[in-house]
């Protein structure tokens, strides 16, 4: 499946309008519920495959963010061969007591995992408390970039972001307009 092809298909699985209320606080009146392509196997498939030209070489762990990055990260990692870890936004409080579970992250170079960044709010916090438990976490790879904002957020604390689409392209792709067949990098 080509760029635009699977654009105008998570277009048409996830695009919904209305009036909804972002992570960040924001108001949109469109909204890609990423839950309903990560749920379509066929469409979180391509998603992983042209995902995988985004990973950064020397990248030993591919950490999927508490919710919508851990479906994307295990499709990644399946498609990959690489680890991944599944970093919650808080340590549990019981047992373990872990913040990441699946591979190890300390001494390891991280790549954190994410569906969509708007603001990159929570990407900052996991990578703050990924970094504390020894990771390296220099690169962000997300399906959606939503705002150019979240790009110059995740920069100014040491942060690439690599998008697979803009929301800008997603919404072109449903118009039915064609998208340059290269893949987006920070």
């Amino acid at each position: 499946m080509d760029r635009t092809a699977l654009a105008r298909r998570i277009y048409e699985t996830a695009h919904l309008t209305g009036s909804f209320t972002l992570r960040s606080g924001q108001i949109s009146q469109e909204y890609f519920d990423k839950y309903l392509f990560e749920a379509e196997p066929a469409v979180l498939r391509e998603v992983a495959a042209q995902l995988q030209a985004l990973i950064p070489l020397d990248t030993q762990v591919l950490a999927g963010l508490e919710m919508g990055g851990v479906p994307i990260a295990t499709a990644l990692s399946l498609a990959s061969g690489l680890p991944a870890a599944f970093v919650r936004k808080k340590a549990k409080a019981y047992g373990t007591c872990k913040l990441a579970e699946g591979a190890d992250v300390a001494g390891k170079r991280i790549s954190i995992v994410e569906d969509v960044v708007t603001t990159g709010g929570q990407v900052i916090l996991s990578a703050t408390d990924l970094r504390e438990a020894g990771a390296v976490v220099e690169d962000v790879i997300c399906v959606i970039e939503r705002n150019p904002e979240g790009r110059e957020k995740l920069a100014a604390v040491g942060l690439r972001l690599h998008a697979l689409f803009t929301m800008e392209e997603l919404i072109a792709a449903g118009e039915g307009r064609q998208l340059a067949d290269d893949s987006r990098e920070g």
